[in-house]
C-alpha cells in the first residue's frame, strides 16, 4: 500500500514538474516572439524616419529650385516676342 501511494506520488510529482517545465519553454518561446516582434518595429521605425527623411530632402530640393524661377521670370517675358 506504501509503495502504491509513493508511486502515485511520485507520478503527481513528475507531472507537476512536466507542468513547470512546459511553462518555462512557453514562456522563453513568448519572450522570443517578443523580442523578434519588437526588433522588427524597430526596423521599420528606423527604415520609416529614412524614408521621410528622403522625402523632406525632395520637397526642400523641389522649393529651392520651384523658388529660383520668379527671379528669372521677367528676363523671360523681355525676349518673349509674340
Amino acid at each position: 500500500m506504501l509503495k502504491l501511494i509513493n508511486t502515485k506520488l511520485l507520478i503527481a510529482i513528475l507531472a507537476a514538474l512536466g507542468v513547470i517545465a512546459s511553462a518555462a519553454i512557453y514562456q522563453s518561446h513568448q519572450a522570443a516572439k517578443a523580442a523578434a516582434i519588437l526588433e522588427q518595429q524597430q526596423r521599420e521605425t528606423e527604415e520609416r524616419k529614412q524614408e521621410d527623411e528622403a522625402f523632406r530632402k525632395r520637397v526642400e530640393d523641389n522649393k529651392k529650385r520651384h523658388n529660383s524661377a520668379p527671379g528669372n521670370e521677367g528676363k523671360t517675358w523681355k525676349s518673349y516676342i509674340p
